[in-house]
C-alpha cells in the first residue's frame, strides 16, 4: 500500500554491518524512510534493533542477494511498494577476496565483479525510470581507494570497483538533465569485518583505519546535497 507520507525515502544495501549500518543511522536520525537490505536477516535485525527502540518505524528489511537481478529489483519494486517512492541508494554491500594475481581464476572474478559492479547496476537500472518520473533522486555508490591507487592481492576487487566508479559516472552524466545525482566515495581501510577478514589488527592496526561513521557521514552529505562539486567524481577518503 503507498503511503502518503512525503518524508524521503532510502534503500541502503550492505545494512546489516559496517558503513551501511552508520549510513542507516544517520539516514533515520534525519527522519529518512529506509529500505535496508543484506543477505542475513539477523544482521539486518541488529541494525534495525536501536532505530525502531529511537522511534523510527518506517523499516522495510529486505534479505536478499542483490547480485542476483531478480532479488535487486524486487528490493527496488518492494521499496516503492511499501513507500510509494524511492529518493536515494546507497550501494555499500560489497565483497574484497584478498587474492594474488596468479591465484585469480574465472569464479573469482565473476564473483567479485556480480556483487561489486552488477549488484549496484541492478538496483540503478530498475530505480532510474521512477527517479526520473519525480525528475529527483541519489545514488552513492562505496567503492574504494584502491581503483585509484591498487593494494597488493586486490586484482579482482579493485577492477570491479573501478568499474562501478564508471557506472556512478555513466548515470551522473545520463541522470543529470532529469535531475538525478550520482556520486562515488572511495575510501581506504575502514574498519569493518570486510577489513578484518584481510587483516589482523597486529597488520593493520586500528589506528589506521577509517571508521564508518566517517564514510557514512560523506554519504550523507552527498545525499542531502552537500557535496554538489563532487558529482560524478571520485570523492577519495584516505585513512589516517
Amino acid at each position: 500500500m503507498t503511503s502518503p507520507d512525503d518524508r524521503p525515502v532510502a534503500l541502503v544495501t550492505g545494512a546489516g554491518s559496517g558503513i551501511g549500518r552508520a549510513v542507516a543511522a544517520r539516514l533515520a536520525a534525519l527522519g529518512h524512510r529506509l529500505v535496508l537490505v543484506g543477505r542475513t536477516g539477523r544482521k539486518l535485525e541488529e541494525t534495525a534493533a536501536p532505530l525502531a527502540a529511537a522511534g523510527h518505524r518506517d523499516l522495510e528489511l529486505l534479505e536478499a542477494d542483490v547480485a542476483d537481478p531478480a532479488q535487486a529489483h524486487a528490493c527496488v519494486d518492494r521499496a516503492i511498494e511499501r513507500f510509494g517512492r524511492i529518493d536515494a541508494i546507497v550501494n555499500a554491500a560489497g565483497i574484497a577476496p584478498k587474492v594474488p594475481i596468479e591465484r585469480t581464476d574465472e569464479e573469482l572474478l565473476d564473483e567479485c565483479f556480480r556483487v561489486n559492479a552488477f549488484g549496484p547496476a541492478f538496483l540503478m537500472i530498475r530505480a532510474f525510470p521512477h527517479m526520473k518520473a519525480r525528475r529527483s533522486g541519489c545514488v552513492v555508490n562505496v567503492s574504494t581507494l584502491g581503483t585509484i591507487d591498487p593494494f597488493h592481492g586486490f586484482f579482482a576487487y579493485a577492477a570491479s570497483k573501478a568499474a562501478l566508479d564508471s557506472f556512478t559516472r555513466s548515470l551522473a552524466r545520463e541522470g543529470k538533465a532529469a535531475g538525478i545525482r550520482a556520486y562515488v566515495v572511495n575510501p581506504g581501510a575502514v574498519e569493518t569485518p570486510l577489513l578484518r577478514s584481510n587483516f589482523p589488527e597486529h597488520v593493520l592496526p586500528a589506528a589506521r583505519a577509517l571508521p564508518p561513521d566517517a564514510i557514512a557521514e560523506v554519504i550523507v552529505d552527498c545525499i542531502e546535497g552537500r557535496r554538489p562539486e563532487r558529482l560524478g567524481e571520485c570523492v577519495a577518503i584516505p585513512s589516517p
